[in-house]
């Protein structure tokens, strides 16, 4: 079955720089895109629902430990640039 068509947009997205290589790694591992990995966590968190499986979320806990990325939920809205 065919997936719904959509347009898409080409943006310029600012993102914190280890977190976007776990991004990016994570995209390869899951062999998606990063512009689709993105649209999945997004469209997951707009109805509430956990975005990866626990294996999933192994993987990305050693993918920030790779990448040096010690970001969590709670620093959401509060990072600063140097």
């Amino acid at each position: 079955m065919p997936g719904k068509a959509v347009t898409r947009t080409q943006t310029g997205v600012r993102l914190e720089s280890s977190l976007l290589k776990v991004l990016k790694a994570l995209a390869e591992y899951t062999d998606l895109s990063l512009g689709d990995l993105l649209e999945g966590i997004v469209l997951h968190a707009f109805e509430g629902k956990a975005p990866f499986s626990p294996e999933t979320q192994r993987v990305i806990a050693q993918l920030k430990s790779v990448y040096g990325c010690d970001l969590s939920a709670s620093d959401s809205h509060k990072l600063t640039e140097d």
